[in-house]
C-alpha cells in the first residue's frame, strides 16, 4: 500500500517537470527571434563590407573629383582626356633608338621612339608622393588581360586586398601589361580613365585601355624603357600631326627622272 501511495505522487510531479521544460523551450525560441535577425544582419553587413567590385588599392584609386584640363577646367566630356595626355604624334629630339620606350615621370607623358625626329606621345599616370622611381629597364614580359597579384608590400599597407585577381574588365591591371625586368613594376592599362595624368600608383605606369592596347602592339619583348625622374629635366615636344591608327614613320617621297633613274626627296631633317 505504501508503494502504491508513493507512485501517484511521483506521476503528479512529472508534468511539472515537462511544463516547466516546455516553457523553458518557448522562451528559448522566443529570445532566438529576437536576437537572430540581428545577429543575421550584422553578418550580412560584414560580407557586404568585404564584397568588392573593384578595389580601391595602390593601381585602382577610385576618382573623387572629375579629370582638369589644361586650363583648370573641367574636360568637357565625361572620361575625355585633356589634349596633353591624348595619343598623338609630336617631334622629338633624342638620341634614343626608335623602338625606344621613355617615360617623363614629372609630365605623366610616354614616348614612343619612331625615329626621324618623332615620337607618339600618351599620357600617363604614375606613381604617388614616394613611390616615383627612375632608371632603365626592358620589357621582361607580356600579357593580355593580365591576372593580377598584388605584391606582399602593398598587401601589408592594405590588408583587404585579394591575393588573386582573375584578368578582365574589372581588373585593375586593364586589358594589357607590360612587365619591367625582374622588378615589381609593369606598364599597363586602367578601367579608370580620370587618374591619367596623376600621381596616384606605387610605381606603375598606366595608360588608358586603348592607349596600352596601342603601345603593347609596338614594342616586344626586350625593349629599352627609360624613366626619367619626377624633377629632373623634362622633355620637350611640339604636337606634330594628328595621328592615326597605322602610324608608322614617314617614308621618303621618290621621284622618276625623266632619265628612269629614281631619287628620292630627303628633308635636311631626316639626315644624321
Amino acid at each position: 500500500m505504501g508503494q502504491f501511495m508513493t507512485n501517484p505522487s511521483a506521476s503528479n510531479r512529472k508534468p511539472s517537470v515537462r511544463t516547466a521544460g516546455a516553457v523553458l523551450f518557448v522562451s528559448t525560441l522566443l529570445m532566438a527571434s529576437v536576437v537572430l535577425p540581428s545577429t543575421a544582419s550584422a553578418q550580412a553587413l560584414g560580407y557586404a563590407s568585404t564584397s568588392r567590385v573593384t578595389f580601391p588599392s595602390d593601381e585602382v584609386m577610385p576618382a573623387d573629383r572629375p579629370a582638369v584640363s589644361d586650363d583648370g577646367g573641367t574636360a568637357p566630356v565625361a572620361g575625355e582626356l585633356p589634349v596633353r595626355l591624348r595619343r598623338t604624334i609630336v617631334d622629338l629630339d633624342t638620341r634614343e633608338a626608335p623602338g625606344t620606350v621613355i617615360i617623363d615621370t614629372g609630365n605623366t607623358a610616354l614616348y614612343y621612339v619612331l625615329g626621324h625626329g618623332q615620337a607618339i606621345r600618351y599620357g600617363v599616370g604614375v606613381g604617388r608622393q614616394g613611390f616615383t622611381w627612375t632608371g632603365t629597364q626592358t620589357i621582361s614580359r607580356k600579357a593580355e588581360w593580365p591576372d593580377w597579384r598584388p605584391p606582399a608590400e602593398m598587401i601589408a599597407r592594405q590588408p583587404y586586398l585579394p591575393r588573386f585577381m582573375a584578368g578582365g574588365p574589372g581588373n585593375p591591371l586593364g586589358a594589357r601589361a607590360m612587365y619591367l625586368g625582374s622588378s615589381e613594376y609593369r606598364i599597363h592599362g586602367t578601367n579608370d580613365p580620370s587618374t591619367i595624368g596623376k600621381f596616384i600608383s606605387s610605381g606603375c605606369i598606366r595608360l588608358t585601355n586603348e592607349d596600352v592596347e596601342d603601345l603593347f602592339n609596338r614594342v616586344s619583348i626586350g625593349t629599352k624603357v627609360v624613366v626619367l625622374p619626377k624633377n629632373g629635366p623634362h622633355i620637350i615636344a611640339r604636337a606634330a600631326a594628328p595621328l592615326h591608327a597605322d602610324a608608322s614613320p614617314t617614308r621618303p617621297v621618290v621621284n622618276r627622272l625623266p632619265s628612269g633613274r629614281e631619287a628620292l626627296n630627303l628633308s635636311t631633317g631626316s639626315i644624321y
